[in-house]
Formats: C-alpha cells, structure tokens, sequence
C-alpha cells in the first residue's frame, strides 16, 4: 500500500531541509504503464529505426538486430540488481542515490553531476533534431517552411507546459505518441511479412559471426547500447509512483523486454524488406538515411512516407518530453540535498510538479537554440549530434557507475537475495556496460564524425564532473559534516 505522508514534511527528510525550502514530489501518482511510457519515449523507438538501423548497417553489416539483442541482455542482468536495489533506495536522483550508497556519498555527487549534464545536453540535442525535422516536414506536407529554430521554441514552450503540470498528464500524451509511432512500425513489419520481400526470410542478421566478428564491430555496439538511453529513468520516478517497490521492477523489465524485442525485430524486417543483399547495397548508397521511408512507401503506399514523416517529429518530441522530465527530477533533487540552489528544489503547490527545475531547464535549451541559431549552426551535425554524443557517453558511463554501485551496497549483506540476483548478475552487467562505455569512447567518430580532438573536448565533461563531484563530496565531508550526513538520505529505507 502507497503509504499517505503530510504535506508539510517529505518522509526521511529532515524538517530543517524542508523549511529551507525544497517541496515534495506528487507520490503515488504513475502506475507502470505511466513509467513505461516516459521510459519507452526517451529512447525514441522511431527515431532509432528511421535513423540509427541504417546508419549501423552501413557502418557494420547486417549484425545489427543481433548486437541489440545481445545489449539488451547485458541490460537485463544489470536490471535484475537494478531492481533488487529499487527496492532499498527510493530517490528521484536514481543514480546519485545508488552510487552514494554502494560507493560513497563523494562517488555519488560526482555520478549526479555526470547525469545531469547527460540528461540536458542530450534535450537540447534533440531540440535540434526536432527543428531540423520539423522543418522539412511542414514544408513537405503542407508548404509552410518556417526556420528550424521556431520550431525549436514552439517544442520547448510545449514542453515546458507540460513539465509545469501534473507528472501523470505528460505520460498520457507520451501514451498517444508512442503508440502512434510504435504502430506504423508494426504495421509496416506486418506488411513485410505478409508480402515477403526478394529474397527468402534469413537469419544471417543474428548470426555470431554478423555480430561479434563483423569488421564493424564496434559500430555495432555503439548503437546497440545508444538504442537503449533513458531505460534506467524507471528509477527516477520511485518517489511519484505508486507501491514503488513492484511498481518500478516491473516497468524496468517491460522497458528492457520490449526495446530488446521491438527493436530486433523492426531491425530484423529492413533485412526482410530488401533482402540480405538489397539492404546491403542500399544502405551503402546515398539514400541509406531514408531506407525505413522507402520501405514504408513500397510496402504501404506513399501515404505511410507521409505519415512517417510527421510521426519522426513527434517521436522526437516524447523523447524531449522524456528526457526534460527526468532532468527536472535530478535537478531537484540535488537542489534539495544542498548540492543545487535550494530555489530548484521547489514543487508546485498544485500539481507537486518540479516547476521551478523544469522552467530553469526549458530556459537553457531556450538559450543554446538562440546561440545555435546566431551561430548558424547546423542544427543535425552540430546542436544535434555533438550534443548527443557528449551526453550518450556521460550516460552509459553514469549507468557503468550505477551497475558497479549494486555489487557495492550488496557486498556485505545480501539482504535476503541470492547469490545471483545480487552478486553474479550485476557483474555480468557491471562489465557489459564498462565494456559497452569503452566502446562508445574509442569508437567515437562513429557518433559525432569528428576528428580525435574534438571528440575528446565532448568526451571529456564526463570525466571531469565526475572527479569534481568526487573532491566536492570529500570537501563537504570535512566542512560540512552535518549536511554530508544528510545526503541520498531522503526517501531511503
């Protein structure tokens, strides 16, 4: 049962703390579906099939279903310690909490840092997405060609209403664009299959040999974990859900599963669609990037182009609205340990909404559109995707820091769990993920396209935050001991 706490004190928050000004969170409000939904929409399933499955074809064959697969496994086994942890640690700033209390209070505040700029840079990535595409779009369909960065405002301004309002109203919008975008995959898949492509259905894509011992390897996996961003968002919305303890197991698996699967299988039809050897010549010619709309157009008429067209800008749009959420909820929760201006820790009197962190965060995406576009920054290779590399790479790395924080809290009790959920699996997860940020990180071009350094001046915010939160915490801990004591406290059991 979700247990009734007063307005007036947040459970496991220290009266002090709350007097100095941070709000509560509106608990008990999302169900699993709710959680699914902000999960699911942050990896942009669209998005990655429209865009990324072609891209990785081209750079390293066919393997591609089978290396999602494989990542989505390596995400499992990490989720099996994940969730058993969940059940101990409730804090909307998910992994600032678990590494603070498998590792260390000063590990924690340098994972928070680490997050937080992860999470931002890659909204404001995506608001260059969403510009870019929007643009064409319009222009396409209806003959309105307005520049990208009006379109970019138009979707902060939305995104920032509902990031004003009540959690549980963002999550029904999420659920209508994602269903939107998820069925005319299906649909086009089940067409595929009905119709059969030129060549006979093929396992090639699944084979060992396509995924481990393809010449782009790297490539592979590169997408393979990217495909996955924001899953470990389940986390972060424990204090707003309802009985927390199944509620967010629960969706953290569906989450995994479902990605694992749909994206496999979409993946697995673009080879069925043109055949083992027609998909590999065409996503090495000019038009590999609109492989999933030429599919689309043969299979289900050019009304599918059309519709897929507007369904990759909404589908940028629930991601924004995905990732704006969760770094509203990380923000306030640094805010209301101290690490953050106390002003961000505010919540809205009625709808218990982060408001204060939510508009802060519309207002920096508002000023690095200004600054792109002043710039005239190319708002695809520059805004969009050197702000998504630098921000794939702090996450999966914070996400590395997170799957080494489960062997820590459980290392010297158990808690009643056994040896393999607690000890064995986030192991196997812990090194999958060590292994996957690696990859991402000498293997970087692949993202970004840039030469090495530049590569290293976006790469290098993660390590960086990372040992300034380090030496932060210890600081703390010696000029601050009472606060120190404190931290990654609130909403603990």
């Amino acid at each position: 049962m979700t247990q009734q706490i007063p307005e007036t004190i947040e459970s496991g928050t220290p009266p002090a703390r709350q007097a100095a000004g941070a709000g509560r969170l509106a608990g008990g409000r999302l169900r699993v579906w709710d959680i699914v939904f902000f999960v699911v929409s942050a990896a942009a399933p669209l998005t990655v099939v429209a865009s990324a499955a072609p891209t990785t074809m081209r750079l390293g064959g066919v393997g591609a279903a089978g290396a999602i697969l494989v990542c989505g496994a390596i995400l499992v086994f990490f989720a099996v310690g994940f969730t058993a942890m969940s059940r101990h640690v409730r804090n909307t700033g998910a992994f600032y909490a678990y590494a603070s209390r498998g590792l260390g209070k000063p590990v924690g505040i340098g994972t928070a840092l680490v997050t937080v700029f992860a999470y931002i840079v890659l909204s404001v990535s995506f608001y260059g997405f969403l510009g870019f595409f929007a643009q064409l779009t319009f222009a396409n369909l209806v003959g309105l060609d307005l520049p990208w960065p009006i379109w970019s405002l138009i979707a902060v301004a939305c995104v920032a209403f509902l990031g004003y309002r009540k959690v549980d109203v963002g999550a029904k919008v999420l659920a209508v664009l994602l269903t939107a975008e998820v069925g005319i995959l299906l649909v086009l898949s089940i067409a595929v299959l009905v119709n059969g492509g030129p060549e006979p259905w093929s396992a090639a894509p699944f084979a060992p040999e396509a995924v481990f011992l393809a010449p782009g390897v790297a490539a592979l996996f590169v997408t393979g974990f990217g495909a996955y961003i924001g899953f470990e968002g389940t986390a972060i919305y424990s204090e707003e859900a309802k009985d927390p303890s199944r509620t967010v197991p629960i969706a953290t698996y569906i989450a995994i599963g479902f990605l694992a699967v749909f994206y496999a299988f979409t993946f697995w039809m673009i080879t069925v669609a043109f055949g083992i050897d027609g998909v590999v010549d065409l996503v090495a010619s000019d038009d590999f990037e609109s492989t999933i709309f030429i599919a689309g157009e043969q299979y289900l008429g050019s009304w599918a182009g059309a519709a897929l067209q507007v369904l990759i800008v909404t589908s940028f749009f629930a991601c924004l609205l995905a990732f704006h959420n969760a770094s509203s909820r990380y923000v306030y929760s640094l805010a209301r340990e101290g690490l953050l201006p106390k002003r961000l820790a505010r919540t809205h009197a009625t709808s218990r909404s982060p408001h204060v962190a939510s508009t802060t965060i519309a207002l920096i995406a508002v000023v690095a559109i200004l600054v792109a576009a002043a710039t005239n920054a190319d708002p695809i290779l520059q805004l969009g995707i050197w702000s998504y590399g630098a921000g794939v790479s702090g996450l999966v790395f914070a996400q590395a820091v997170a799957a080494v924080s489960v062997i820590g809290f459980f290392a010297r009790d158990r808690r009643g769990y056994g040896r393999f959920r607690v000890v064995v699996a986030p192991v196997i997860g812990a090194l999958g993920l060590i292994g996957g940020f690696l990859l991402i990180v000498l293997n970087f071009q692949y993202v970004t396209g840039l030469e090495p350094g530049a590569n290293a001046l976006l790469i290098m915010p993660t390590p960086v935050l990372f040992v300034a939160g380090i030496v932060w915490g210890l600081v703390l801990r010696r000029r601050n001991p009472a606060q120190y004591a404190e931290l990654a406290e609130s909403r603990t059991d």
